[in-house]
Formats: C-alpha cells, sequence, structure tokens
C-alpha cells in the first residue's frame, strides 16, 4: 500500500522532512533564549534606573571595566568640565535619527581623576573635517547625573576605530584611548548625562535606553516550533494523498482493462 515510499522521491523527502525538525526545534529554542536575554536585559534596566544614583568613584576606578550588571547605573560625579580637551564622537544619531555626533568631555573630578561625560548630540559640521560647534558646559563646580556605561569597542559595537581622523574626533567612547590622549588618569567606562539640562536644550540628551518593549522573539520561537510540528503533518497528508491518487489511477487502470472493445461493422 505503502511501497511507493521505497522510491527515490519519497526517500529524499522524507530526509528533508527528518532534517528540517530539528533545525526548525533549534531555531526555536534559538529565538526563545533571545526573548529571555531580552527580558533579563529589560529588568536588569529598570532596576538600575529606579536605584538612587550612587558616586560615580563607588563604581569604577582607573582600568576598570564596567560589568554588565552595572550598565545604566544612576551615578553623580562632581567637579567641573574641562573644554579645552572636549571631543566629538562621529556617526551618532540622534532620538529622530538625524546623524550627527556626541559631545565628549572630561570631566574633573574633587581629585584629580577624570571621568568622561557624553553630553549629548549636536548636528555635525556641513564639513566632516572641520570641528563642529559645540555649545558650552556649564562653568564651575557642577554636580553631574547620569547613567554608567562600559567603554565602547570596536569588536562590540561594530564600529571601526578608524585612523588618521581629523584633531578632536574620534570613533569611540574609550577611557583608555582618552587617557592616552589627555596623559591623565581617566576612570573606566564613562557618564551619560542625564542632569542638569543643557542650556537652551543643546546639545540634546540622550533618551534613556527601551526597557519596556521585549520584541518578537517570542512569536518567533512558537512559529518555528509550529513549522517544526506542521512538517510531519504535511508529510502525512502527503503521503496519503499519493497513496489515493495511486489507488485511483490503478483503479482506472484496471476498468479500462476490463472494458471490451467494440464489435468491428459488417462490410
Amino acid at each position: 500500500m505503502y511501497r511507493f515510499l521505497l522510491s527515490r522521491q519519497w526517500v529524499i523527502l522524507t530526509l528533508i522532512a527528518l532534517l528540517l525538525i530539528p533545525v526548525m526545534i533549534k531555531l526555536g529554542f534559538w529565538q526563545f533564549h533571545r526573548h529571555e536575554s531580552r527580558v533579563a536585559q529589560n529588568t536588569l534596566i529598570a532596576d538600575n534606573l529606579k536605584a538612587q544614583p550612587v558616586p560615580v568613584e563607588r563604581l569604577t576606578s582607573p582600568g576598570h571595566t564596567v560589568p554588565r550588571g552595572d550598565f545604566w547605573r544612576q551615578v553623580t560625579a562632581t567637579g567641573t568640565f574641562d573644554t579645552a580637551h572636549e571631543v566629538v564622537v562621529r556617526r551618532r544619531t540622534s532620538s529622530d535619527d538625524r546623524v550627527g555626533v556626541h559631545v565628549l568631555t572630561p570631566f574633573v573630578l574633587k581629585d584629580g581623576k577624570v571621568v568622561m561625560v557624553n553630553r549629548g548630540w549636536i548636528p555635525a559640521a556641513d564639513d566632516q573635517r572641520s570641528f563642529p560647534k559645540v555649545p558650552p558646559a556649564p562653568k564651575g563646580e557642577i554636580t553631574v547625573t547620569g547613567r554608567l556605561m562600559a567603554d565602547e569597542t570596536s569588536g562590540a559595537s561594530g564600529i571601526k576605530d578608524l585612523k588618521g581622523l581629523p584633531d578632536r574626533q574620534v570613533m569611540l567612547i574609550n577611557s583608555a584611548q582618552q587617557t592616552a590622549l589627555l596623559g591623565r588618569t581617566v576612570l573606566g567606562g564613562y557618564i551619560e548625562q542625564a542632569a542638569p539640562e543643557p542650556a537652551g536644550g543643546s546639545p540634546e540628551l540622550i533618551p534613556g535606553p527601551d526597557h519596556e518593549s521585549i520584541g518578537p522573539h517570542m512569536a518567533y520561537a512558537v512559529q518555528w516550533w509550529l513549522f517544526a510540528a506542521g512538517v510531519p503533518v504535511g508529510w502525512v497528508i502527503l503521503a496519503r494523498r499519493e497513496r489515493r491518487d495511486r489507488e485511483a489511477a490503478a483503479r482506472e487502470a484496471e476498468a479500462s482493462e476490463e472494458t471490451p472493445e467494440p464489435a468491428a461493422a459488417s462490410a
């Protein structure tokens, strides 16, 4: 009845089905793990943003790598901006996707150490080789509040640290790079400024990270698992249809053989 399953065509189809099932199941779990990771990250962001700000020196130090658990932690820093050594970070987008630069300013703490502060976004200069007009930072001693961020690296950010850039322009926010440029002790990581609000609204402060959306990964996981379940169901449906078609063809062949041919007309 199902002898046709041993045909070359059906053997190949069966092998493909057997291969697709585990692949789809694996893809479903891949999307599920991405969903779990997104949920965990959202929880971490929400908890760190709700936490009371602490002095930045409690969470980082020179050469320190900010651990993932401290990303987006609310921190404070008291000192003065060193605008003479300010740089801009190229190829950064605003909240409405305009391309420009981030303003990265050294912030000198009371003990003489430096922490880099990302003051926000401004439009780039018309000439990419020129330094843009940067709104002045507050003068005198102030307290900055913001989110602690890890140093950017080429591998993690996907941005290449280009050589031969114009003076005072960089591609990455990296404390080790700034230590070399400044010749001073720089704390690991940097602060993404949230307060005080800049006069005149520029630079545009960087909005806080999205921690509400969980993305489509769970839906994708369910889709892959449904596809995996549908493969054997589809295989059975095709096999039964093939059997019916073959049986119908056999019956038609038998009927045509049993039907007598009409007698020849007499002369």
